[in-house]
């Protein structure tokens, strides 16, 4: 088995082409292409090819999985579930996130923080709202204690922020429903009953 060719993809120009023996065998990024050191005309064994397609395998999920996480942050779970879609083998989906959380692409930690000023900018809402939502993206519970406790001013910010604008609405301007409004979105009602009096 020879390597016969390498060559530039027209649509993804990032990624090369490698043919054995005159035949498209599968694809590589400049990085993993550099870093097998293949080259043309090299002599390959069946063996060889065979773990050259396993690479290339990997190496286009990890080009996958890099788009993905640039549309926005995403936490490992995120990642994680994408690589499944996708019907990574488990061994190579936890070596994926291995190599993702070691250059700092995914992390629970600032996820969180992101997460929280992002949905709090969007729409407001409590610190019991937020931790269930993080907690079905399978953040741990502590970096969700850490990351709400960072920004404890954020319950009150919504809530004041809640109330200014639900009191636009006709059918909120009756204190008894806006309480039981807020009190659905995981705001204490010692809270909603000072925020109200204030």
């Amino acid at each position: 088995m020879k390597i016969t060719g390498i060559t530039h993809q027209q649509k993804h120009p990032q990624r090369y082409s490698v043919f054995i023996d005159g035949a498209y065998a599968f694809s590589l990024s400049e990085a993993a292409l550099i870093s097998s050191k293949l080259h043309h005309g090299q002599e390959l064994k069946p063996q060889q090819a065979g773990e050259l397609k396993l690479l290339a395998s990997g190496d286009k999920l990890y080009g996958q999985a890099c788009r993905y996480i640039a549309l926005r942050v995403r936490s490992a779970w995120e990642v994680a579930c994408y690589l499944d879609r996708k019907q990574a083998p488990p061994a190579l989906t936890s070596d994926l996130l291995n190599k993702l959380s070691n250059i700092g692409l995914i992390d629970d930690a600032p996820y969180a923080k992101v997460y929280i000023h992002d949905r709090q900018l969007l729409r407001p809402t409590s610190r019991l709202k937020i931790s269930f939502e993080l907690r079905k993206k399978h953040v741990s519970e502590e970096i969700i204690e850490a990351a709400l406790n960072a920004n404890e001013e954020i319950e009150q910010t919504a809530l004041n922020d809640l109330i200014r604008r639900k009191r636009q609405q006709s059918r909120y301007q009756d204190d008894l429903k806006l309480m039981q409004y807020l009190a659905r979105q995981g705001f204490h009602y010692s809270d909603i009953k000072k925020a109200l009096g204030e």
